[in-house]
């Protein structure tokens, strides 16, 4: 089993409070984002299921081991980092083999992991290249391949895509989906886009200041938000958040809707005027004011509108907060 669980862990830099007593239970073979701003505290999560980090206080087990005590080289992980961190005078090969190499396994079963590990990242033509002769991707893939010939019981990735370009993203971002479903191996993977943690986790933790503000699937997170935090944090462009006197509603709530449900032939109607238009090809982007909070509505490419839009919203699409920003 390589299911990793976090109990009450807390993690204390300099009298500041990094991570604030967590809970968190990752299951065998599962694909997990924990995702959040800078700063959230995401990665030293990551550090300290490594054993990169000390903890301050509580527990991590993986599987049925707890691991405080126990250094990052006995953990059987496996950590990709956003830096390849590849040694430039070596081969292709002999980056994947290094590891394997300074644990002294036999020559034969290095040779056969490194094959085997080249054929699923499709990098077997490049074995006998330098990394400067690779592209972004291909480099990527080889950082990859040092960790599955390990045959780790847990892969740790933080933000193993970020120096990549945004076509390359999106399809690396599909090439670690397959190898997670090829090795069958839990995953827990760190990033600052939503994007990514939307198309690609099983599960997704969303972190602000060292805290969980929810855990659940991708669908769950977008549809069913906890608060405003995770509302306006999942969602391109961000949900919408207005208050309730300025929609005729009541007074007391603030009110959230998507950018996209904002003509969809409604009861609540309300003219605004346009500050900003964006084409983004299919569709196109809007900005306005709704009171004194900035909003946006995802329109089609050939909408037409002048200088002013009737916004048409249906009640069943709005998002009920209190004033803590709780849902409601």
């Amino acid at each position: 089993m390589s299911n990793v669980v976090l109990k009450n862990v807390t993690k204390i830099y300099d009298k500041n409070v990094v991570i604030n007593n967590i809970d968190l239970e990752i299951k065998d073979k599962e694909f997990v984002v924990l995702v959040g701003a800078s700063g959230c505290g995401k990665s030293t999560i990551l550090r300290m299921i490594a054993g990169l980090e000390e903890i301050t206080s509580g527990e991590i087990l993986i599987g049925d081991n707890r691991v405080n005590d126990i250094p990052p080289k006995d953990r059987d992980i496996a950590f990709v980092f956003q830096s390849y961190a590849l040694y430039p005078h070596m081969t292709v090969r002999e980056n994947i083999s290094f590891g394997l190499k300074m644990r002294k396994i036999d020559k034969k079963i290095i040779e056969q992991k490194v094959q085997e590990a080249a054929e699923i990242l499709d990098l077997t033509e490049y074995l006998d290249r330098k990394p400067k002769q690779l592209s972004g991707g291909q480099r990527q893939r080889v950082a990859l391949g040092r960790a599955i010939v390990r045959n780790p019981k847990v892969f740790l990735m933080d933000e193993p895509l970020s120096n990549l370009d945004a076509k390359l993203r999106v399809q690396m971002r599909s090439e670690i989906k397959k190898l997670h479903e090829k090795l069958q191996t839990t995953f827990i993977y760190v990033t600052h886009d939503q994007t990514e943690a939307l198309t690609m986790g099983d599960r997704i933790v969303v972190l602000d200041k060292g805290v969980i503000q929810q855990f659940d699937t991708p669908e769950e997170i977008y549809n069913n938000p906890s608060n405003t935090f995770v509302a306006g944090f999942i969602g391109s462009p961000q949900m919408n958040f207005i208050e309730g006197k300025d929609l005729g509603l009541d007074e007391n709530i603030l009110y959230g809707i998507r950018p996209e449900k904002m003509i969809c032939g409604g009861e609540i109607k309300k003219t605004v005027d346009i500050d900003i238009t964006e084409l983004l090809g299919s569709e196109k982007i809007v900005y306005f004011n709704v009171g004194d909070k900035k909003c946006s509505a995802k329109l089609p490419a050939d909408y037409s509108f002048d200088k002013t839009l009737e916004l048409s919203i249906r009640e069943e699409d709005l998002y009920k907060f209190d004033k803590t920003g709780k849902r409601i």
